[in-house]
């Protein structure tokens, strides 16, 4: 029996043993799963949140809910994210990034009781509003703490610091959060472990104290407002791999003469927009694990610093946005190369380095835009099979485009524009373009079809050029377009009636200055996006097309200059973002009735109907609604263009009026604001309400038949730049309130009935003859009739009196000088005669009849002599 117990006793030694160790664990304690649940019910999964995150490094990273997973009839250390001490079952990591999590994260969360966590990972989620709690610093075992692009807010709490076995810190947001300057000294003193430290775009507002681990291997800090100089010994960490402190344009950056300590370790600098103290020192010569350089926009100048060819494992080389200049010389063997870019610089000569650097075959960006580069692209050129975006817009480069350029198998975007590029554009070889750029250049021929069949193409600009052809239905075949801007070119035809179907992307349409014909069949459908159509300049007939109702993201809507024949499309006030609509020089008429819907247009800036048929009264209703002129818009000092989410690719142009000028395809700044209604048939008064758009720069109301006086509720218009009311029938005085308009630059008044004194003074100052001409009735600087401190408003009905009485033969000034000799001789023999026929009344009245003519004609001649 002994022995039996005995075997059996081997036999269970031996099963433990095959028994895998897990199932052995212990279980999660049942109060973390508890507390655990209670953090999950806190939020809601985001049904819209994105299916991909990035990371710091802009690593993808897949979301998905991973508090799906959790509930009572697991053990919570199976549960998705959450990871348990082997031993004793607590919960010691978490990891919920990306896990589209919404909803307030409260300071005194049920997470808080899992004491023993070592790491704690809660970004790319979304708690916005909410504060960092600093219950975070009672996590006394922590060693990774990561809170990124969660969409917390406020101050980060002092308490951070208390962590002093954290490895890594992670804590940035879109500058929602701020580091006070005596916290950040306290947590680099503090955080004495620290391996890596990423506060991207948290607001620091300090100097780098020179006290911090010197185990770092990561210091993130972009956006953060440092200021002063930075430590030296921050390029003596002998572990340092990544330095990031872009974006910090007060900080000075001084880097070593000599050789740095993390010369053999550092692997990306980013140092674009601080401030580089001096030139590149040798030292850089040593930086021989160097993969990433960025020093954009850092105000170097002179030639290509030359320490920086002997990067043989460079991989990106950024030094765009500074002042270097001098030829590209010829770059050494980058084998490794991916990205190298020096525009916006002031490089000039030719890109003959391109024919002789074949070792460039790892080599996908190539950004050499906006420079002063001349002559032709070279046509030998080989070696780029890699390369994926071509940049060399806005230099001086002509000649023919080289076919190697349109060969390049993985082509995505080519940026040609702004140079002077003649002969037709080749067939594509790359079937994976997005972006085509080659507007304002002198090239001619058809659209290539290779440009039609792209499967992603989402931006095709070749405007300003001299491109001929219809444009074919199979346009709408890119089912990606975003921008399409083919104006200033010689297309001709009718315009598709598919592009209006183009609903998935299309935001910007752009076919003005061209030679389209026929009416505007397109039907754009609902539930399109565009934001953009521009028609301006072609030979289009018939009415304004009524489905651009079902545009309801439209911003604007130029479709001057055609040959339209409708009567004013009211019911494109319903649109709700449009901000620009031009209907400028076609053949539309009739008067602008009213609908009685006081939203109507509140969102426009630019209001163009000029050079029309319009009759009627103005449009008193609509100028009501112009919420948005009713306010002055505020970046007058640094003002901004009108733009869309691509604004890279495109800006709002147009054709305006402002300032007595037409100006064609100009960028539309926030603050324009111009109500343009010249040259239609408009009458009656001008309505006082105008005086309400306070933010107008500019107003044209001329060459109608308008009447009555200037409101002087004009006084109200502060920045406006431009008035023009000319060519009307205007009566009354010039309001002395309009002196106080300080901005007005252009003033036309000209050929009205406008009678009195010229204000003085401020503005009134600096206008000349021209904006007074054909008001006879008018006095004052600059013209020559002057205004005397006796004079007496003269009212219209006096004028008219006083111009008949003056082209009387019997009261002409001249006409009593000449006379007056002989004259005088027959008036005594006149008097004579009177008296002595008892006919003193008579003549008692033409005396004082006469005697007032010639006092006013006495007075006018003093004024003018």
């Amino acid at each position: 029996m002994g022995c039996v117990k005995l075997i059996f006793f081997m036999l269970y030694v031996f099963l433990f043993q095959l028994v895998p160790s897990s199932s052995l664990l212990h279980l999660c304690p049942e109060d973390q799963a508890l507390a655990l649940l209670q953090f999950k019910n806190m939020f809601t999964v985001n049904p819209n949140a994105s299916d991909y995150c990035y990371d710091y490094t802009g690593v993808e990273i897949q979301s998905y809910p991973r508090t799906l997973s959790w509930n009572k009839s697991a053990d919570c250390c199976s549960w998705d994210g959450v990871d348990c001490d082997e031993t004793t079952g607590q919960v010691i990591a978490l990891d919920l990034c990306c896990s589209k999590l919404r909803g307030k994260f409260h300071t005194n969360s049920s997470l808080f009781q899992l004491s023993n966590l070592k790491r704690l990972d809660l970004s790319n989620n979304n708690f916005t509003g909410s504060l960092i709690s600093p219950k975070f610093g009672e996590f006394s075992n922590l060693t990774h703490l990561v809170l990124s692009d969660s969409s917390f807010t406020g101050l980060i709490p002092f308490e951070i610091s208390h962590l002093s076995k954290l490895h890594v810190l992670r804590i940035s947001d879109l500058n929602e959060l701020s580091l006070g300057p005596h916290n950040f000294e306290l947590l680099l003193k503090n955080l004495t472990q620290l391996r890596e430290l990423n506060l991207d775009s948290v607001n620091i507002s300090s100097t780098i104290p020179s006290n911090f681990s010197s185990h770092l291997t990561n210091l993130w800090l972009p956006y953060t407002e440092l200021r002063g100089v930075l430590p030296e010994r921050v390029f003596h960490l002998s572990d340092l791999e990544f330095l990031h402190l872009s974006g910090n344009p007060q900080l000075t950056v001084r880097f070593p003469t000599t050789k740095w300590n993390s010369s053999a370790s550092l692997m990306k600098l980013y140092v674009d927009s601080v401030n580089i103290a001096d030139r590149i020192p040798e030292s850089f010569s040593h930086l021989t694990s160097l993969h990433e350089l960025d020093m954009g926009y850092t105000n170097l100048s002179g030639p290509i610093p030359k320490p920086l060819w002997n990067l043989t494992n460079i991989e990106s080389l950024f030094l765009d946005d500074n002042h270097l200049e001098g030829p590209i010389p010829q770059l050494p063997r980058f084998e490794k190369l991916n990205d190298l870019s020096l525009g916006y610089n002031n490089l000039d000569g030719g890109l003959e380095f391109l024919s002789s650097n074949r070792s460039w075959t790892e080599l996908e960006i190539l950004d050499f835009s906006s420079n002063y580069l001349t002559g032709p692209i070279p046509s030998n050129v080989s070696g780029l099979r890699n390369l994926q975006l071509l940049h060399l817009s806005s230099n001086h480069l002509n000649g023919t485009i080289p076919s190697w350029i349109f060969s390049l198998p993985s082509l995505v975007v080519l940026d040609l524009s702004n140079n002077t590029f003649s002969g037709k554009i080749q067939e594509f070889k790359s079937k994976t373009l997005i972006t085509v750029t080659l507007k304002q250049n002198k090239l001619k021929g058809p659209i290539p079809n290779s440009l039609l069949n792209q499967q992603s193409l989402s931006f095709l600009l070749l405007s300003h050029n001299n491109i001929s052809g219809h444009i074919s239905s199979s346009i709408c075949n890119l089912k990606t377009l975003i921008s399409l801007d083919l104006g200033s070119n010689n297309l001709e035809g009718t315009i598709p009636q598919c592009v209006g179907e183009m609903k998935e992307n299309l935001w910007s349409l752009d076919l003005s200055n061209n030679s389209f014909s026929g009416t505007i069949n397109t039907t754009f459908s609902v539930g399109n996006f565009l934001r953009v159509i521009s028609l301006h300049g072609n030979k289009l007939t018939g009415k304004v097309p009524r489905s651009l109702i079902n545009c309801k993201y439209l911003t604007l809507l130029d479709l001057g200059n055609n040959m339209l024949n409708d009567t004013f499309p009211n019911w494109l006030g319903y649109l709700p973002d449009l901000k620009i609509l031009s209907l400028r020089s076609n053949k539309l008429h009739g008067p602008i009735k009213s609908s009685g819907n006081t939203n109507l247009f509140t969102r426009l800036q630019i209001l163009d109907l000029s050079s029309n048929g319009f009759s009627g009264n103005l449009p008193e209703s609509i100028l009501g609604n112009l919420q948005a002129m009713k306010k002055i818009n505020e970046s007058t000092r640094f003002p901004e263009y009108i733009s869309d989410p691509y604004d890279i690719f495109y800006n709002y142009l147009t054709t305006i009026t402002t300032k007595g000028q037409d100006y064609d395809s100009v960028r539309i700044f926030t603050s324009n604001m111009i109500i343009n209604l010249s040259k239609n048939r408009f009458e009656g008064h001008i309505p006082s309400i105008i005086g309400d758009l306070v933010g107008l720069r500019t107003l044209n109301l001329s060459h109608n038949a308008l009447e009555g006086h200037i409101p002087a509720s004009f006084q109200n218009l502060s920045v406006l730049e431009s008035l023009d009311l000319s060519s009307n029938k205007i009566s009354g005085e010039i309001p002395q309130q309009l002196a106080s308009l300080t901005f007005l630059e252009v003033l036309n008044l000209s050929h009205n009935h406008l009678v009195g004194c010229i204000p003085k003074g401020k503005q009134f100052d600096s206008f000349g003859n021209t904006s007074y001409q054909g008001n006879d009735g008018l006095r004052g600087f600059p013209l020559s009739k002057l205004c005397g401190v006796d004079d007496q408003v003269t009212t219209p009905a006096e004028l008219d009196q006083e111009e008949e009485e003056e082209d009387s033969p019997m009261i002409s000034w001249q006409g009593v000088l000449v006379g007056y000799g002989c004259g005088l001789v027959i008036g005594l023999s006149v008097i004579y005669i009177m008296w002595s026929t008892q006919y003193p009344a008579w003549f008692s009245r033409m005396d004082l009849k006469l005697e007032r003519i010639i006092t006013k004609r006495m007075k006018k001649h003093k004024k003018r002599y």
